[in-house]
């Protein structure tokens, strides 16, 4: 949640935060109307039960009608105590309930718009032109099937729409690009974690995915218990209720996880291959920084991206998110999207988000300072997620004959193999 000193101190800067996401602006107020209500109980609450310690103290020296009446009156004062607390556990769950809703201070570098108002902030490489050298090139469907690398038939026979198999060497390179991004996040002092994917409602909440997200969760609900969409949520939730030392800070981590999503709203959306689907594994990086460090880790965490995808030779674009396309955690998000040839357009295959302290607060992540503690700062950012990154690999180093040359910084992970053969 925000801090909520700047919603009392400058609820205009909240305001206009809710503007430029497209959220409510109304909201603001009602947490601060709910925010009265709640330091009015808590006043009403506390001086109801001082005058029940006073009184306490009176009734034993007193004596005949007197203490009668303050008996009396310490019996109504009990059931009114009773009351006040009622009330003012009433209000204080108001105001979180509210507090809840308020999404992320957005930054102030944060383009206005929507979805399509990204502001695109740098190009890297040229995508290939296959009229010149001589054939139309394959979607990563048909790739699948010449190299016995995708089954998404038997996918939809065994699970429904929006599954698939890797097989073959299709799982095989999956596995490589997992230990490529491992290996490469350790080498930025990420420390490598396999998390679990099944949270408790805590941990979602306190990552902001069941909010505007929630539609997109899976629960289960006989156990309460929600499958997670990126490992982002248990490494969030890793320090959950600790206070850590300075000297601790920064925190890295490289969690590799399934992600589960139920894609809703994205119906008759990218239905064939494996551009979009109900899960799919992925490497996921997690800082906790200094608040004062949050933007330059973002940027690293943003360079450590580009690097991997230079790596893997595939065209792509930097875009920094438009305020109403943001998460509801995230101050400020760069996407980078890798050209689909057969597409003839950028898709979204990794994202890095600055989410300030907001997460932390919801969490109880803090850290000691000379001054007493403070929340961390948290960044999460894609190392690799694993679909798009295939379909990726093989639609831009595909070859004449359906065969994919593999990019020489992955051929160490894939067994030394320079070339995906076509099944005979």
């Amino acid at each position: 949640m925000i801090d909520p000193k700047v919603l009392r101190e400058d609820p205009d800067r909240v305001r206009e935060s809710q503007r430029r996401r497209g959220a409510s602006v109304e909201l603001v107020d009602e947490v601060l109307a709910a925010e009265e209500r709640r330091r009015s109980s808590i006043a009403a609450f506390e001086q109801l039960r001082s005058e029940q310690k006073t009184l306490g103290k009176q009734i034993p020296r007193a004596a005949g009608e007197e203490k009668q009446a303050l008996l009396a009156r310490a019996k109504q004062l009990a059931a009114d105590v009773k009351t006040a607390e009622a009330a003012q556990d009433e209000a204080a769950q108001a105001y979180d309930r509210l507090m809840l809703q308020i999404d992320n201070l957005v930054e102030a570098e944060v383009p206005a718009g929507g979805e399509d108002d990204y502001v695109v902030l740098d190009e890297v490489g040229q995508p290939r032109d296959f009229t010149a050298e001589g054939f139309e090139p394959r979607d990563h469907v048909e790739l699948g099937r010449v190299l016995g690398a995708i089954d998404i038939e038997r996918g939809a026979k065994v699970s429904g729409s929006r599954f698939y198999y890797l097989t073959g060497i299709g799982a095989l390179l999956e596995l490589a690009l997992i230990n490529m991004a491992v290996d490469q996040a350790m080498s930025y002092g990420c420390t490598p974690m396999i998390p679990p994917s099944l949270v408790k409602p805590r941990a979602m909440q306190g990552t902001g995915y069941l909010g505007q997200a929630a539609e997109d969760v899976y629960k289960l609900e006989r156990d309460d218990l929600y499958l997670v969409g990126t490992s982002e949520v248990p490494l969030a939730a890793y320090h959950m209720d600790e206070i850590l030392a300075a000297d601790q800070l920064p925190l890295r981590y490289a969690g590799f996880s399934p992600s589960f999503r139920r894609e809703a709203g994205s119906h008759g959306k990218d239905t064939r291959g494996i551009i979009r689907v109900h899960w799919f594994d992925k490497v996921e990086m997690f800082s906790f920084v200094h608040p004062d460090e949050a933007k330059a880790e973002h940027q690293r965490i943003l360079a450590w991206e580009r690097e991997f995808w230079d790596r893997l030779e595939v065209p792509y674009r930097v875009i920094d998110t438009a305020a109403g396309d943001l998460g509801a955690s995230a101050a400020r998000k760069f996407d980078i999207e890798a050209w689909i040839p057969t597409q003839g357009r950028y898709r979204e295959v990794t994202s890095t988000s600055n989410c300030t302290e907001f997460q932390a607060r919801r969490l109880g992540v803090r850290f000691r300072t000379d001054d007493g503690t403070r929340h961390a700062a948290t960044l999460n950012g894609t190392a690799m997620a694993t679909t798009r990154t295939i379909v990726a690999i093989l639609e831009n180093h595909q070859d004449a004959d359906g065969g994919v040359r593999v990019p020489k910084a992955l051929q160490p992970f894939l067994g030394g193999r320079a070339h995906l053969e076509p099944l005979a």
